[in-house]
């Protein structure tokens, strides 16, 4: 199969519009069931005000949040797929700033020293695009993920000691969400990555972080961890908004990685209330647009 880049710049446009917009139908679920669960009555109220949000801004076509976040796009490439690597990644380039450029977006992205912002949303290495490959031979899917930074702000990597075992992971995850409190604008999804080297650990919390809710970890004790984390974090009191209550995340996620048998990095990166995501994929049928 091969890629068309005018529609591939057209749809990364697209999907940071609809990611901006429109929340996935599991993070929608992951507040209904919050809010039916919640004991508090001010939580309840403030979940009752966040689900609102949401609706008025759908209805009115307008931004769940003001807050464009820095354009991220997960690539996954199928087996059978033909496309210049470097012209997808600047087709994917022009899309983000086209998306900026024809609607009313605030660009959230800045030179690092300068501070000097473009109104593109782009920038050195941004946005930061990931490749990644599967054996489903006709198919191309890029996901887009804005993350803002009341979210980002809040991460976190921990060079853990393996002598101090999984509950070393458990408190620091714990500690993380409890230092974050109301920052993130929870209820949050938090991603923990486990195992790998530094820099791959960051990564896997920011894959946990955006997973769809509902989802497990394919490691079944990985899968254990995200138990065991979701029930602590919800006993912890921090509550949607910062403001107490039951609902201080829809769910703790882990990723796993084999990693050196003298040291095991710990992540933790959250996605807030906002946890927006938008996808789109290739084939020889057209392109269809999911989450």
């Amino acid at each position: 199969m091969k890629v068309d880049l005018k529609q591939v710049e057209e749809t990364c446009k697209e999907l940071y519009i609809r990611a901006l917009k429109v929340l996935p139908p599991d993070v929608k679920q992951g507040f209904a069931r919050l809010d039916a669960a919640e004991t508090s009555p001010l939580a309840k109220k403030v979940l009752g005000t966040m689900i609102k949000n949401i609706s008025v801004a759908e209805a009115t076509d307008n931004l769940t949040c003001q807050d464009t976040g820095v354009p991220i796009y997960n690539v996954t490439i199928g087996r059978s797929v033909a496309v210049d690597g470097v012209d997808l990644e600047a087709a994917i380039v022009r899309g983000c700033a086209r998306a900026t450029a024809e609607h009313p977006l605030r660009s959230s992205v800045v030179h690092p020293i300068t501070r000097v912002n473009d109104h593109t949303s782009c920038g050195i290495r941004i946005p930061a695009i990931h490749v990644t490959f599967s054996d489903r031979p006709e198919e191309l899917t890029i996901q887009m993920i804005p993350k803002g930074s009341g979210s980002e702000n809040n991460s976190w990597l921990r060079m853990a000691v393996p002598a101090e075992g999984v509950d070393a992971i458990k408190t620091f995850v714990v500690d993380c969400v409890l230092d974050a409190g109301g920052k993130t604008c929870p209820p949050t999804i938090v991603g923990v990555g486990v195992g790998g080297s530094a820099d791959l650990c960051v990564s896997l919390a920011k894959l946990a972080a955006i997973r769809p809710l509902g989802t497990r970890c394919e490691d079944p004790e990985g899968a254990k961890l995200e138990q065991d984390l979701t029930g602590a974090v919800n006993q912890l009191g921090v509550g949607p908004q910062g403001l107490g209550g039951d609902s201080t995340a829809f769910a703790v996620h882990v990723e796993l990685a084999a990693t050196h048998i003298t040291m095991n990095p710990v992540a933790v990166n959250m996605q807030c209330h906002a946890a927006r995501r938008a996808s789109a994929t290739f084939t020889p049928q057209g392109v269809t647009y999911g989450f």
